[in-house]
């Protein structure tokens, strides 16, 4: 089995290396207006020099990495096409970045500066932004009582990838309208059973919180999370004991929080960073002045204008 993982982690390696590679040759050719050639080339001032069996005149027929080059291109240019439509269709004001290759490895996530409880050495850490230089931000969806079908199709036909922090008490009248979202991608974690206020608990408390959503998630989308969000993002060191007693290994909270009608920030300048989490909730017109996919508009709008594109939170953390 281990060596399974370990082919298996290869092969995903290799493939991001060659779209990485890709990549790095269709901005090459782009920006020098070069087309890649296999055989043959062109005197300055003079004739194309025929590949071996072609005529004089004839442009050399393209194998190996100049088409690997050509439909790579080709794929990035349908679907911005793509998502240029939806964009239109949805009434977004700017095409979405297209977020960067995720790195091959997952960088250290050390816990934020302030955040640290007694003792936390070898405790899930709690972080606010991820160490990257890339502009790319997260965006995470919290609770669940909102369960809009406009939004798994917004966000399936924009292709931005977002991640979901579920408490059972809100979802647990239509565990169905998540699974569809888990079809289309989006990581189901863990924002406990009740959403209770944790330091408020004992330990035995909190684990039952915790671990009792872990099951929950277990049973209904097939995997235990290893992200945990904290309600209210208030813990202490019995919430963090408990949440790595049953396989919890990060707690992401966030720096900014997104809204229908406004943005609202933890950080003093106001502003996204690279890296930077951004949080908002599962919740529609009975809470707010508009629904969730006047929210994608607005932090979407906020989040393109600043140049950032939005990255899978999973792929990092």
């Amino acid at each position: 089995m281990r060596l399974v993982r370990q082919n298996e982690k290869s092969v995903r390696s290799r493939h991001r290396s060659g779209t990485v590679a890709l990549a790095a040759l269709l901005t090459a050719a782009v920006a020098s207006g070069c087309a890649a050639e296999t055989g043959g080339g062109k005197t300055p001032g003079g004739p194309a020099t025929p590949a071996a069996g072609g005529q004089p005149g004839e442009a050399a027929p393209q194998g190996g990495p100049a088409r690997a080059l050509d439909s790579y291109a080709e794929q990035l240019k349908r679907k911005q096409a793509a998502r240029a439509v939806a964009a239109r269709k949805w009434g977004l004001a700017k095409v979405p970045l297209a977020a960067p290759e995720p790195p091959e490895a997952k960088p250290d996530i050390p816990t934020r500066k302030g955040f640290e409880v007694r003792d936390d050495a070898g405790l899930p850490p709690v972080f606010t932004t991820v160490p990257t230089k890339e502009k790319v931000v997260f965006l995470t969806m919290d609770d669940g009582a909102e369960k809009d079908p406009e939004l798994l199709r917004m966000m399936t036909e924009l292709d931005i990838p977002y991640s979901a922090f579920v408490s059972d008490y809100v979802i647990n009248d239509d565990y169905g309208y998540f699974r569809k979202m888990q079809k289309r991608g989006v990581t189901i974690s863990n924002h406990t059973l009740n959403h209770r206020y944790l330091p408020g608990l004992s330990y035995a408390g909190q684990k039952k919180e915790i671990c009792g959503q872990q099951e929950k998630i277990l049973k209904h989308y097939g995997k235990r999370p290893t992200l945990f969000r904290p309600p209210y993002g208030n813990y202490n060191r019995d919430t963090l004991v408990a949440a790595k007693s049953c396989g919890i290994t990060a707690v992401p909270l966030w720096t900014a929080e997104a809204f229908p009608g406004h943005m609202e920030w933890r950080e003093w300048d106001r502003d996204l960073h690279p890296g930077d989490i951004v949080l908002t909730h599962f919740r529609g017109k009975g809470d707010w002045k508009g629904s969730m996919p006047d929210m994608v508009r607005r932090v979407m709008k906020t989040i393109t204008d600043k140049g950032y594109a939005v990255a899978k939170l999973e792929d990092y953390v």
